[in-house]
């Protein structure tokens, strides 16, 4: 190479190599302070693309995991309204099995039919005001009623395999009217009739009660007919709940596997970057000192003037 004053072509070639080392370092540097090995879409722009599709992925499986989760919600709430209806059902049949028993006065029997009045009305009030997010579960009222099945979420597309389907009856009504008074053998369908009829005792006339002719025995398969029906429900809800319980463990799965895939691509082993970093600083060191020195070069040249 000819040693010339107006061109230093090894100051050039030294000064190209320390800009190197220097954005190697900077680079092993940003790697390792953030984690992530593709920090943007200049460091690799296929998996630049391919990383930020499997993050809007995770976070769609996320909204779909919380979407049956919500759903699971809404039937524990209903299942657990039913619970409250089968333990006042179950005190109801205790209740007119003892006035079954004919050791009870009339006054007995009247306190027994306050009871039974009372356990009634709570489960009307129980089912008229069950609801999840405004929605009433359990309630004959014509203008909140679930009527329609309700589609949970559960997937991140909109086919079918993305939903699950809870059927407009797991809602049903489970008023009086509806669990007891539908019964084979009922003897009525509002409180009034059902507390006569399962005390043996008519308390139209608080003054003056009497007792009814027929026996509250013949009703206690009206009861368990209607413990029976609440059953099937509670079942129908849980099979349900199963189901959503199964798209969730799914959903953690999918999630669980694109994390780590997304991981692989896009965070930084630290242990490569913090080997780069020293090797890229010792060539910076050296590339910096060797410039001076190859900055020094023309000035040989013209002590030779």
């Amino acid at each position: 190479m000819a040693l010339s004053i107006v061109t230093n072509v090894s100051a050039m070639m030294v000064r190209n190599n320390l800009n190197s080392a220097t954005d190697s370092m900077t680079q092993a540097l940003e790697r390792m302070t953030t984690g992530y090995k593709v920090n943007n879409a200049k460091d690799d722009a296929a998996g630049y693309n391919i990383i930020d599709s499997m993050s809007s992925k995770i976070g769609s499986f996320e909204v779909a995991g919380d979407n049956a989760q919500i759903g699971i919600d809404m039937l524990t709430t209903t299942e657990e309204n039913y619970a409250l209806i089968t333990d006042h059902l179950s005190r109801i049949r205790d209740l007119t099995e003892q006035a079954a028993n004919g050791t009870y006065s009339t006054e007995s029997l009247v306190a027994i039919n306050a009871e039974i009045t009372a356990r009634l009305n709570e489960i009307d009030r129980v089912a008229r005001t069950a609801e999840y997010n405004g929605m009433y579960l359990m309630t004959d009222d014509t203008a909140t009623q679930i009527v329609d099945a309700i589609r949970i979420q559960v997937g991140i597309y909109g086919d079918d395999s993305s939903g699950v389907t809870l059927e407009a009856d797991l809602f049903d009504d489970a008023t009086i009217a509806q669990i007891l008074g539908t019964q084979n053998g009922a003897p009525g369908t509002d409180v009034e009739d059902l507390a006569k009829a399962f005390s043996g005792v008519d308390v139209a006339d608080p003054a003056n009660p009497t007792k009814e002719t027929t026996n509250p025995s013949e009703f206690l398969s009206v009861i368990d007919a209607a413990i029976t029906d609440i059953a099937s429900r509670i079942t129908d809800l849980g099979a349900a709940q199963n189901r959503l319980e199964s798209a969730i463990s799914a959903i953690d799965t999918n999630v669980m596997q694109l994390t780590n895939s997304r991981g692989t691509m896009r965070d930084a082993d630290i242990a490569e970057e913090s080997t780069s970093y020293i090797s890229a600083q010792i060539l910076q060191s050296a590339a910096s000192t060797l410039l001076a020195t190859a900055n020094q070069m023309p000035s040989v040249a013209v002590n030779l003037i």
